[in-house]
């Protein structure tokens, strides 16, 4: 059986930006941009190039690196309902960029077009076709968010699909379902995800939030349910609680739904653990060590019980292999250690210890009494 192809879209550059306490410089943008091209990530969002002079500038700048298999995407808003889309600044800056791709965000959540926009319904649509219709034959590629669609979908169903028709109509190239509140439960996701590919023939996206904790969750049952493309950010920083992480969406994916997806090479997997820690750098962020997949202590050890299962078979106590995504075993020693612990220790820095030797034995029992006096080893 043939993997089906994940396309991977990273908002790290947009999203992940508005976390609070990041900000990223030029320079940082454009060197996460060819780490992320590195890892084999299909779209990089480079963000709106209206929102400030550095994003401007990210756009001219970008054309300048060699990118090997990224395509970079500008943001952008459906046009003013005051305006047409010919001459709509949003839309514009967004064809000015010279970014081949285009990601146009639009209300689907009736509440949204009432409060926020304050159009009609119908005028709402019209501005989902119209800006699609516009930018179309002057892009390579157009996205259309489907901002709060699930909101939007539990609230007027009928509705919010009628505004996934109109993108489709336009010729939209991706559709992608926003869980913008990030407070979907994964049954819902799912339910109108499978509802959407019933009603509209156009590819399918997923981009979560992590607002319940759930957007790993979402976004696989979203893929599960027939989604494509996967958006999402390293490390899931993002605004409020941050995005789905795709540090830890592509393993799941790839890894754990039999082989019947497929994200990136294997051999770019391995990668993620040090794409995650160079973001962490330019974010100036520490890592999160119990980060899955990526994080330093992932894969640590530190219970004598577990260690020696681990000892005897490493899938006692790991769901799968830690190099795959770049990371790697690592025993701990403290007072909760046995002498397997010791012994493992020791082989790490090439010590022939034997079980049965006594002085594996008085190890064992001074660590645990420096411990005890206040010691962290």
């Amino acid at each position: 059986m043939n993997a089906k192809k994940i396309y991977l879209y990273d908002c790290t550059l947009r999203d992940g930006s508005q976390a609070e306490d990041i900000s990223f410089t030029l320079e940082d943008k454009l060197r996460i941009a060819e780490k992320l091209d590195d890892l084999g990530i299909h779209y990089i969002e480079g963000g709106y190039p209206g929102s400030n002079p550095k994003d401007a500038a990210f756009f001219k700048e970008v054309k300048k690196l060699k990118l090997k298999k990224a395509r970079v995407t500008a943001f952008g808003s459906t046009h003013h309902p005051s305006k047409t889309p010919a001459k709509d600044r949003s839309l514009k800056i967004m064809l000015d960029s010279g970014a081949p791709v285009s990601t146009i965000v639009g209300k689907t959540w009736n509440v949204h077009v009432r409060d926020v926009l304050r159009v009609s319904k119908a005028r709402n649509i019209k501005l989902i076709y119209d800006s699609i219709r516009y930018m179309k034959p002057r892009v390579e590629e157009v996205i259309f968010d489907a901002e709060h669609y699930f909101d939007g979908y539990q609230d007027d169903s009928s509705y919010a699909l009628d505004c996934l028709r109109a993108a489709q109509d336009a010729g939209a190239d991706w559709i992608v379902l926003c869980d913008t509140n990030g407070g979907s439960m994964p049954y819902v996701v799912f339910d109108a995800v499978w509802q959407a590919r019933k009603h509209i023939s156009n590819r399918i996206g997923i981009h979560c939030h992590n607002d319940s904790d759930l957007a790993t969750a979402n976004t696989i049952m979203a893929v599960l349910a027939g989604a494509r493309q996967v958006q999402g950010t390293i490390n899931g920083i993002g605004e409020r609680c941050g995005n789905a992480d795709l540090c830890t969406v592509i393993p799941n994916i790839q890894y754990k739904i039999e082989g019947e997806f497929k994200c990136l090479p294997e051999s770019r997997v391995k990668r993620l653990r040090s794409t995650s820690l160079f973001v962490s750098e330019l974010a100036n962020m520490k890592p999160r060590t119990n980060q899955p997949f990526v994080g330093a202590s992932a894969f640590a050890h530190k219970g004598g019980l577990h260690v020696d299962a681990v000892l005897k078979n490493v899938r006692t106590y790991e769901h799968i292999e830690p190099e795959k995504t770049g990371n790697r075993r690592r025993i701990l020693i403290s007072d909760l250690s046995g002498k397997g612990s010791i012994l493992a220790k020791a082989g790490e820095f090439g010590l022939d210890l034997d079980s049965d030797d006594q002085r594996v034995r008085e190890i064992v029992d001074r660590i645990k009494e420096l411990e005890n006096e206040g010691y962290q080893l």
